[in-house]
């Protein structure tokens, strides 16, 4: 095998590999061979077509499968020859069976960067204190109230906030009917905010039976692809309207919420802790992200296209794939791919640039996800979805989806040192300015 490198760019290679003749010839063979036995053609008995004839009738068929393994067998070679670190699946093109019986191809890759550390231990952050007030308290309670609250049916007066209503409704946009946008014996919980503030608020004041239109304009921000950014025209018909009957906020309705509580203040103590087991929860994830922006800033490398390529690509099929399964498709949404792939570049660029630096990080620190890291996630991993340790088990068993596992666990690893190593301070946020507390 003969292997040249073209550099193509700071990370890009071109990798020209021929093999020769022999090994070419060898495939060829043992394809027509094992060919040869499979298929029956008019005129000849299995296993005695003459090559020729092979050739005519399943030339490229046998050429494109020969190429494949040709290709399979020998990247890695010429990778380890070249001692060239791919970090993503290369882009082949131009291969071909020579006249002298060879066989050549290009593969484009992207290898690793080379960069030398910058700082990442000692980073100094701040962090806003743990601080749940009376006030939120009291709103969780009047959300548990409203959400344990009875329903009973009402026919003597219009939707009023809180009530539980039943709808048919189609929209308009420009005029045009939306497909995909409408509703019968649709359930909205008025003033509860799940189908957006606007569109609750212009049901209040409606009857049973009674039919209304109104036009709403969405945020461009909306969690409707299909809605957002856009002024909608719904045509609406109230069919039942369910309101709610509130217990007292007193030891009884503690009580009913959980037999560990005996009195309103073992609730309100409850919520007040679960309010800071979220907060922490919170904290955690905007301490990882001031980690990164931190790495980022302190490190200026280039880094792969190709694999940037890859991430955005990656995100946009899981899109299509959430999109698919309420049978729609990107241009339904009002989305288009040349626009995603602007939107999602930089994210993608951060996460890929972010993660050579936790590797580099991790190499130089010596972390590494050990075999009680694994068992540790997968214990974690059936707690939150109710499942069994061996049935998490059995979902990782196949490489390709435990590599992945394991790549975020390392990750975890490398955000926990480095959370120790930093200096965090924490403040209390007072009319918008920060006091170290």
């Amino acid at each position: 095998m003969q292997v040249s490198v073209e550099e193509t760019s700071t990370l890009g290679r071109s990798l020209s590999v021929v093999i020769a003749e022999k090994k070419v010839q060898k495939k060829l063979n043992k394809a027509y061979t094992k060919l040869n036995k499979e298929v029956s053609m008019k005129g000849f008995r299995r296993g005695k077509i003459p090559r020729k004839v092979m050739e005519q009738s399943y030339g490229e068929q046998v050429h494109n499968e020969v190429a494949d393994q040709l290709i399979q067998d020998s990247y890695f070679d010429a990778l380890e020859e070249t001692r060239l670190e791919a970090v993503v699946h290369p882009d082949v093109r131009e291969f071909k069976f020579e006249d002298d019986g060879s066989f050549s191809y290009i593969a484009e890759i992207d290898i690793k960067p080379e960069f030398e550390l910058g700082e990442y231990k000692g980073l100094e952050i701040e962090m806003p204190s743990i601080v749940i007030t009376d006030e939120e308290i009291d709103a969780k309670l009047e959300a548990m109230r409203r959400e344990n609250a009875m329903l009973s049916t009402v026919e003597d007066r219009p939707v009023a906030t809180d009530d539980v209503v039943s709808i048919d409704f189609t929209a308009y946009k420009d005029g045009e009917l939306m497909d995909n946008v409408k509703g019968t014996d649709y359930s909205v919980d008025i003033g509860s905010g799940r189908n957006g503030i606007e569109f609750e608020a212009q049901l209040i004041g409606l009857s049973v039976g009674e039919e209304g239109v109104k036009t709403i304009e969405f945020p461009g921000d909306f969690g409707n692809q299909l809605l957002a950014g856009n002024t909608i025209e719904f045509h609406v018909k109230v069919n039942n309207i369910k309101g709610r009957t509130f217990a007292d906020l007193d030891d009884d309705f503690a009580q009913e919420m959980s037999a560990d509580f005996k009195t309103l203040d073992d609730l309100k103590a409850d919520v007040k802790k679960n309010f800071e087991a979220e907060r922490e929860k919170a904290r955690r994830g905007d301490l990882v992200d001031i980690l990164m922006l931190k790495l980022l800033e302190n490190h200026d490398f280039d880094i792969p296209e190709r694999l940037v390529a890859h991430e955005v690509s990656d995100h946009i099929k899981q899109l299509e794939d959430s999109l698919e399964k309420q049978n729609m498709n990107l241009e339904s949404a009002g989305l288009t791919r040349d626009k995603l792939i602007e939107d999602y570049k930089e994210d993608a660029t951060k996460r890929v640039k972010g993660d050579f630096i936790l590797k580099k990080i991790a190499e130089k620190e010596g972390i590494k996800v050990e075999d009680t890291d694994i068992t540790a996630g997968f214990k974690r991993i059936a707690a939150q979805y109710s499942m069994t340790v061996d049935d998490v088990k059995k979902y990782y068993a196949r490489r390709e989806d435990l590599l992945p596992f394991m790549h975020e666990i390392l990750n975890e690893k490398i955000v926990e040192f480095l959370s120790k190593a930093s200096k965090i301070k924490y403040v209390d946020e007072v009319k918008g300015d920060k006091k170290e507390k």
